[in-house]
């Protein structure tokens, strides 16, 4: 019997220490339900939510999400953003203030050594970077400048080791932070060289060889820093642009179709100094930078699915940009609209196929989104009594729950013709899934032909000129013409909760100095 019992302790812990769940929980003082908390992965290549709870009226919220990995995680909240360290399988407890959170939280539970760790050495950087004077430090000589970054370089270390013996925190957040001092110098360090040569007028300027040493010391752990890092990345990237421009100008020549992400791909297989899992996430960069956003061509988004499938070597990272592409580019023309479970007020069941032999429209949208309800719910009437005769809506609802849906679709589109259904879930239902849906994409529309075919990518502004030609085109009416200062503004498509441009790497709050 011992031995049973022993065998079930051992069988928990070994479940518990390879969960990659992370449960959440915490209050916000004077939270708002019509605000947000999201959780984005900072080190990944894409910046696609992984969870987006709400907050009830005393400001609390809970939530759960399968974390990729142990690092660095953005949390956003009602625009802003801060960094915090989370493992998987932890509990983890945050509060603040609604006038200061997440730029000020405090961590108790799982996480609470980790992320005082982290804190305490932000808050010397902003102290610390008040007191370099950067600009002189890199108009002086060369022989001063390293001098001056080498001090530097120690200075924060020095914090670093005084904070690790302080809060006692593990090893994987004590190795992010020196990386994440690292790799601040050594954009320092480029930037003084492209200066330099800039400054110069030689394009074939470099620097002394104790500054290139020194740069190289800085990077023992190329494989680990780049995988971490978008910092790192983004150093690569500056050091290779030179090199790159003089590649591009000699390779588009008289190419008018060409992408960056083609360029960059064919540029990168001429680097075999350069490891593949640092050409997969350099590549991978350059692709959500320059090809991969909501008026990408279908032609572009097809090249780049081509890229990933075939040059992208790494599993995570390639999943990771499908994930994003479709997100971001949606469903090919012609594709099947997918059923989903979706749910009537009445509780009875609703299917897609049910509009066969006629055009629909769905709409996607949430209570919380400050946009339904004055920027969407007048132009959307508009639209809906113009096409009913031809086409049919489906109003599709993405609520945390059920009472809010019918609360919600009653109050919005009561007297407004079109189907309200409900999918169970929010953000994390079957149907948000399968259509791509997330917060920052909502309100949402997506136009399917008669025959249960995708018939457009999804739009996030009604009153879109593409949108309002294929609805002409699927009911055989033609739309009056509207003056631009009457559509719809574009609705932000930031897929890390309205803090950058979209599927942007997620931003790093790391060592660096003004």
């Amino acid at each position: 019997m011992i031995k049973k019992y022993l065998l079930l302790f051992v069988i928990a812990v070994f479940a518990m220490s390879c969960s990659k769940k992370v449960e959440v929980k915490g209050k916000i003082a004077g939270g708002s339900p019509l605000e947000r908390v999201e959780f984005v992965e900072a080190s990944g290549v894409a910046t696609l939510p992984l969870i987006n709870v709400g907050v009830d009226k005393e400001g609390n919220f809970t939530g759960s999400f399968e974390a990729p990995k142990n690092g660095m995680y953005v949390i956003n909240y009602a625009g802003k953003q801060n960094l915090i360290f989370l493992k998987g399988g932890q509990s983890v407890t945050i509060s603040g203030n609604a006038t200061t959170f997440p730029n000020e939280y405090v961590v108790t539970g799982d996480a609470k050594n980790d992320n005082e760790f982290f804190q305490a050495c932000q808050k010397f950087l902003m102290t610390y970077g008040q007191k370099v004077n950067m600009q002189e430090l890199a108009s002086g000589d060369e022989n001063k400048f390293l001098k001056g970054i080498q001090k530097i370089e120690a200075d924060l270390n020095k914090n670093i080791d005084e904070n690790v013996t302080k809060h006692n925190p593990g090893k994987e957040v004590t190795e992010w932070k020196r990386i994440d001092a690292r790799t601040a110098i050594l954009n320092l360090l480029a930037n003084y060289e492209m200066s330099k040569r800039q400054m110069s007028g030689n394009p074939s300027f470099k620097v002394g060889k104790a500054f290139s040493d020194y740069e190289n010391k800085l990077q023992d752990n190329k494989e680990e820093m780049v995988k971490i890092s978008p910092f790192y990345r983004q150093y690569l990237l500056t050091k290779m642009s030179s090199d790159f421009q003089k590649y591009a100008e000699a390779n588009s020549k008289g190419k008018t179709d060409i992408t960056t992400s083609e360029l960059f791909n064919q540029y990168l297989k001429t680097k075999k100094e350069v490891s593949q899992t640092t050409k997969d996430y350099l590549l991978a960069f350059v692709m959500a930078q320059s090809d991969i956003h909501p008026q990408t061509p279908a032609a572009t988004t097809d090249k780049i699915k081509k890229i990933i499938e075939e040059d992208i070597k790494d599993a995570g990272i390639k999943a990771d940009l499908k994930k994003m592409q479709f997100a971001i580019n949606g469903f090919k023309i012609g594709d099947d609209a997918p059923a989903a479970n979706l749910v009537k007020q009445d509780g009875a069941a609703y299917n897609l196929t049910d509009n066969k032999g006629k055009p629909y429209m769905m709409v996607f949208y949430a209570s919380w989104n400050p946009y339904i309800n004055e920027g969407t719910m007048p132009v959307l009437k508009e639209v809906v009594n113009f096409y009913k005769s031809k086409m049919n809506f489906v109003f599709v609802n993405v609520d945390d729950t059920k009472d809010q849906f019918v609360k919600t679709s009653n109050s919005m589109f009561k007297g407004v013709p079109g189907q309200n259904v409900f999918g169970d879930g929010g953000l994390n239902s079957d149907v948000a899934k399968k259509y791509g849906i997330y917060a920052f994409k909502l309100p949402s529309f997506i136009v399917v032909d008669k025959n249960g075919k995708i018939a457009s990518r999804t739009f996030v502004n009604l009153g879109d000129a593409e949108l309002i030609s294929i609805l002409d085109k699927q009911t055989g009416l033609s739309a009056p013409k509207v003056a631009p200062q009457q559509m719809m503004p574009q609705m932000n498509m930031d897929p890390s909760a309205q803090q950058a441009p979209p599927v942007q790497e997620a931003p790093q709050q790391s060592a660096q100095t003004k």
